[in-house]
């Protein structure tokens, strides 16, 4: 049967397709709006670097294997050791001061700036005697009173003891021994204390000298204006013959 719409007819089929358009939109719109699209997953951060380490492992100087021992001995002085510390800086040597108790009592500021100078500083007894001749009280004494004096500036005892005048015995080497030193002696002489002339202290230790030599000067006990004249060409030698310097602790 052939239909025919009228005018009115066709535009009612356009208005309820335009209104079923209109819904699915809708729809659409409405549901995009409940489920909105999920938010790509961020990708996670770089790793932080490591810290860096606050401060690096010391690494201690190796000795020198070619060596020689400077010890200066009868100070602290107050004119003599702190030239001697300063030409010690200048050829960055460093050297073992054996002192004498009653001369510390005097100026313990020295012993301090002499330890505080990374030297080695040991006992000399109180007051320069021959251990040989004293008492086993006396010897005490001696060695005991400049521990003390000694330990008040650098805090810590000394372990080495240099016997005034090189001067052993049986008995000296026993009492020692009782306190807990070893007894330090030397090998090269320099005379210094003889006032010999700048020349013969140079050669006497340059003629003599090898590796692990135990050299002796002073920095006390007198005027020692010719070992201060002499120390800078001993040292300046030594080191252009390939020498180190160690200390000595006992």
């Amino acid at each position: 049967m052939d239909v025919r719409l009228t005018r009115a007819g066709n535009r009612m089929i356009g208005l309820a397709m335009m209104m079923l358009v209109s819904a699915v939109i809708g729809t659409v719109v409405v549901a995009a709006a409940k489920s909105p699209a999920k938010p790509a997953t961020p990708a996670p951060p770089a790793a932080a670097p490591a810290a860096a380490t606050a401060t690096a492992t010391p690494t201690k100087t190796p000795l020198p294997t070619k060596y020689v021992v400077l010890t200066f001995d009868d100070g602290p002085d107050v004119e003599y050791t702190p030239k001697v510390l300063e030409i010690l800086a200048k050829y960055d040597a460093k050297a073992t001061f054996f002192e004498v108790g009653q001369n510390i009592q005097k100026h313990p500021e020295l012993t301090k700036r002499v330890h505080d100078a990374g030297h080695s500083v040991e006992n000399h007894t109180w007051t320069h005697a021959d251990l040989r001749k004293l008492s086993a009280t006396a010897f005490r004494q001696q060695i005991m009173s400049t521990d003390q004096a000694i330990r008040a500036q650098i805090g810590s005892t000394p372990g080495c003891l240099r016997p005034p005048y090189g001067a052993v015995n049986a008995a000296v080497q026993q009492r020692a021994k009782a306190l807990g030193k070893d007894l330090v002696v030397w090998t090269v002489d320099s005379r210094d204390w003889t006032k010999p002339g700048t020349t013969a202290i140079v050669q006497r230790v340059i003629k003599n000298v090898h590796s692990g030599s135990v050299i002796l000067m002073h920095d006390g006990g007198g005027n020692r204006s010719q070992t201060i004249a002499a120390l800078p060409l001993i040292l300046k030698t030594l080191k252009a013959q390939g020498y180190g310097f160690r200390t000595l602790t006992c």
